[in-house]
Order: structure tokens, then sequence, then C-alpha cells
């Protein structure tokens, strides 16, 4: 995946042509936050905001918190989505602190795997503390699989950084989550982190 998918106004039709099964993807996203009960929800990478739009549909009481490195694509975003429904845009890399939680839902699609192994780790202890007790964790993204051949996306861009789908479980397990797998399609995987209610 290139660098092209950081500009706002080719990033769908650049992220659909890229990745097999993109709205199948998103739409898991939304359809695993359904049965939560979200008000305050932060997206991770938001994008143009693309995932908070089809979650928020499921949460109509819930406003997002947006956080993108591009100001340019958060833009995007505030334009698509009401402005009623955005608490705030923030501007920052994934590695910087997150916003003051908690967060009953955080949610973050094809992001973090710009992150080195180290960095994926910290962030979801970050991500950990930031939920309130029985909330989630979202992750929709590209994994590395132990056949290649079967990988659907190929990477070049030094912007990719994927890692193994078993190696994330573990950092989230050792971040305090409980992950499980609930789709999976080629190198892409949806997985939701449960904070337990202490």
């Amino acid at each position: 995946m290139a660098h092209h998918q950081f500009e706002p106004d080719i990033y769908l039709e650049f992220v659909r042509s890229h990745v097999a099964h993109y709205d199948e993807l998103e739409d898991t996203v939304a359809g695993v936050t359904e049965a939560l009960a979200a008000t305050r929800i932060l997206d991770l990478g938001a994008g143009t905001g693309e995932t908070a739009r089809r979650v928020l549909e499921k949460h109509p009481g819930a406003r997002v918190l947006l956080v993108d490195a591009s100001a340019e694509m958060l833009e995007a975003a505030r334009l698509t989505l009401p402005e009623d429904r955005i608490e705030q845009i923030v501007v920052q890399q994934l590695e910087d602190p997150l916003p003051e939680g908690p967060f009953d839902l955080v949610v973050s699609a094809l992001a973090i795997h710009h992150l080195e192994s180290a960095d994926k780790q910290l962030l979801f202890h970050r991500i950990a503390a930031a939920l309130a007790p029985g909330g989630s964790f979202i992750l929709a993204d590209v994994v590395v699989l132990d056949d290649p051949g079967q990988a659907v996306l190929s990477f070049g861009s030094p912007y990719d950084r994927p890692d193994r789908l078993d190696y994330q479980l573990g950092w989230m397990e050792e971040a305090g989550l409980k992950p499980s797998v609930v789709w999976s399609s080629g190198d892409l995987a949806v997985v939701k982190a449960d904070r337990p209610i202490e």
C-alpha cells in the first residue's frame, strides 16, 4: 500500500482498488460494535472518517473523537460526518499519548500496521488504559501470514509494517485485554478486544 492512501480525494477509490473486501471489513467493524453500549468513541487513524461514519450509524447517541496524522484527511472527515457527532479532531501520530479517556469504544481500521512492532505493543497498552471497564477495542488491519502466497496485499512501502496476528493477540493480552478474531480474509483481520470489568 503506497502513500497515495493519505490523499483524501482519492483515498476510498485507492483503498477499494488495493484492499480486497474493504467494504466487508468496514461493515464488520461497525457490525461488531452494534451490541455495545457506546456513547464516547475514539477512532485511531481516522482518515476520511469512513470507519467512524459506519460505526456512528450503529450508535445514534454517540460522539467520536478522531485522531490522524494527516490534517487533510481529518478535514475530509469533518466535512463527511455530522458536526454534532464529532467531539474533537486531533492531528497527531499514533505513537503520541492518546486523548484523555475513558472511551466506551476504540476503533482503528488499516492504520496500526504502519507502526513498528514495539510501537504497536505500547499503543495497545495505551488503548487498554483509555478504555472504560467493559469497553472494547476493534482492530481491523493487515497481518503477516504464515504462507505469503495467501497474502492479498503487497508491501513495498516503508509506511507498511504489518505483524503476525498471533503476535498482536498476545500483545493485546499483555496489555490486559481479552481479544478474539471475529473475521478474517487473506491477510486482513478484524479483532475485538475487551477490557474486563474490574
